[in-house]
């Protein structure tokens, strides 16, 4: 399937780029609260 049969359009790479930055923040984020928090419950 080509975009233009989906309805999908074409982002600019620096959008795309700014996703997957603030996806892997949130990732390293979420680890981070969680091993605070299991190192706290163990402490």
């Amino acid at each position: 399937m080509t975009p233009e049969n989906t309805g999908e359009t074409n982002q600019p790479l620096w959008k795309r780029l700014m996703w997957f930055v603030a996806l892997w923040i949130a990732g390293v984020a979420s680890v981070t609260v969680v091993s605070y928090a299991l190192r706290s419950l163990i402490i």
